[in-house]
């Protein structure tokens, strides 16, 4: 008897953690040697009628690659951006030539850093909705993602 309860609870422990995750936990998408993993949004407290996207992209490949746009389904105004320090000054800055992605290697789109700006939009979206968006790559080529919108503070550390 002990036995079968030790299998029993083994095959049951996999699908306890699987329910057990709560909002906000990682999802993943392939696009070629692209993983994105856990994109996300939330509503930008500095600008009115725009929201900020954030993930983590894994290159698995064997050459650099960059991510050149973004699209989302909220608007049709997205740019990819960083903040820089100007003097004492946090600015947003467009990247017009995309972000490298180098071989091997994960690249973190998060708040106070590199983020794709989802600008103009009539509506944000609530905490806990989802909108979809697609990413496209310069040798992965392009692929879906579903934004999972948070918390305004969420990802802020103080």
């Amino acid at each position: 008897m002990s036995g079968m309860r030790t299998l029993l609870l083994a095959a049951t422990l996999p699908l306890a953690a699987f329910l057990a995750a709560a909002p906000g936990e990682a999802h993943e998408t392939k696009i070629g040697q692209i993983v994105i993993e856990h994109a996300w949004s939330k509503a930008s407290p500095m600008v009115a009628k725009a929201a900020a996207g954030y993930m983590k992209i894994t290159n698995t490949g064997t050459e650099d690659d960059r991510l050149l746009s973004a699209t989302a389904t909220i608007t049709g105004n997205v740019q990819l951006h960083d903040m820089k320090m100007e003097g004492e000054v946090m600015k947003m800055v467009e990247l017009t030539d995309g972000i490298v992605i180098p071989a091997g290697q994960t690249v973190e789109l998060k708040p106070k850093s590199l983020h794709v700006m989802f600008q103009d939009i009539e509506s944000i979206p609530v905490e806990g909705s989802y909108f979809n968006g697609t990413l496209v790559f310069e040798k992965a080529g392009s692929g879906q993602v579903e934004y999972e919108m948070m918390a305004p503070n969420a990802g802020m550390t103080p």
